[in-house]
């Protein structure tokens, strides 16, 4: 699965701001890694309705969207206000699956029995001393049976050098998903660009896994 250029957000160092991402991505297409998900879940259970999943980082509304298409109910939860913004001034979303919040990762609390969470390129994010207790409330608000799907960034990253973005070794990924059974782990490691040509190094693990019971 390759990192396109109109998929990672850019980093905030590198002297553009959420506004320019936002507009460089508008109209793109859902992750694939959501698109994985969401099929395993419609194999398992085609005519399950208002399954509850929670998008992280969802900015402007890319996976947000084709989740309320395919009838889910969303909290979509993101630390710029701007982001919502966006998302709620869509005219392809349907408002009354869908709740909103403003909220940063390290201060974060989620709902519980929660059918998908989906962190699309965001949880690089997330400052690395809270990493640990975030992933354990991810882990926690899944329901048996739930999934988790969306990217770490790898120890190779180009990202993997500013202090207050975490990353992780491949074998620090998989101890990370020891409570599900891993479904996708896709690893790419190569130079490109981010969203905004910002040229960089990406090594990154996409993944889609089935939390265990």
């Amino acid at each position: 699965m390759q990192a396109h250029p109109n998929d990672p957000v850019a980093n905030p160092l590198d002297g553009h701001h959420w506004t320019d991402y936002y507009q460089a991505v508008e109209g793109r297409p859902p992750r694939e890694t959501l698109l994985m998900a969401l099929a395993k879940f419609e194999a398992a259970s085609p005519s399950a309705t208002l399954q509850f999943a929670v998008d992280l980082g969802c900015g402007d509304g890319r996976d947000t969207v084709e989740l309320l298409r395919r009838g889910w109910r969303v909290l979509g939860i993101d630390g710029e206000e701007q982001a919502i913004a966006r998302l709620l001034s869509r005219a392809d979303i349907d408002p009354h699956h869908l709740e909103t919040r403003v909220d940063r990762f390290e201060v974060l609390t989620l709902p519980e029995s929660v059918d998908l969470i989906n962190a699309s390129f965001c949880l690089q994010f997330c400052p690395p001393a809270y990493f640990s207790a975030f992933w354990q409330k991810i882990v926690t608000a899944i329901r048996a049976g739930g999934r988790f799907c969306g990217q770490l960034i790898g120890d190779r990253d180009s990202w993997a050098a500013y202090p207050h973005m975490n990353h992780h070794s491949r074998e620090q990924v998989l101890d990370l998903l020891r409570p599900f059974e891993i479904e996708e782990l896709q690893e790419e490691d190569h130079p490109g660009k981010t969203a905004l040509g910002v040229e960089k190094h990406w090594h990154l693990f996409h993944i889609v896994a089935r939390k265990i019971a």
